[in-house]
């Protein structure tokens, strides 16, 4: 992967948006620090799909069940009619 300062990410947009495409991933940093990371955009959607699970996955999965207490129905108690 290689590493675009920032100053030269703004000024050779292009370059690096071609580099993404023909040779993966770019890195772009600000100070010397690592920042951000330009990716192909079919990476980028197999990537955000997974990390987003169907309805259907989630529905037949484990996680987010719990047991916790129902109240016991005919418990709660209603209000008084208003009589005007």
């Amino acid at each position: 992967m290689n590493a675009w300062p920032v100053q030269d990410a703004k000024s050779r947009f292009s370059e690096l948006l071609d580099a993404c495409v023909n040779e993966g991933p770019q890195l772009v940093t600000r100070r010397g620090a690592d920042t951000a990371v330009l990716i192909h955009i079919s990476e980028w959607q197999r990537l955000n799909n997974a990390a987003r699970p169907s309805l259907k996955s989630l529905l037949l999965s484990d996680i987010g069940r719990a047991d916790f207490q129902l109240p016991p129905r005919g418990a709660a108690k209603r209000r008084a009619a208003i009589v005007t």
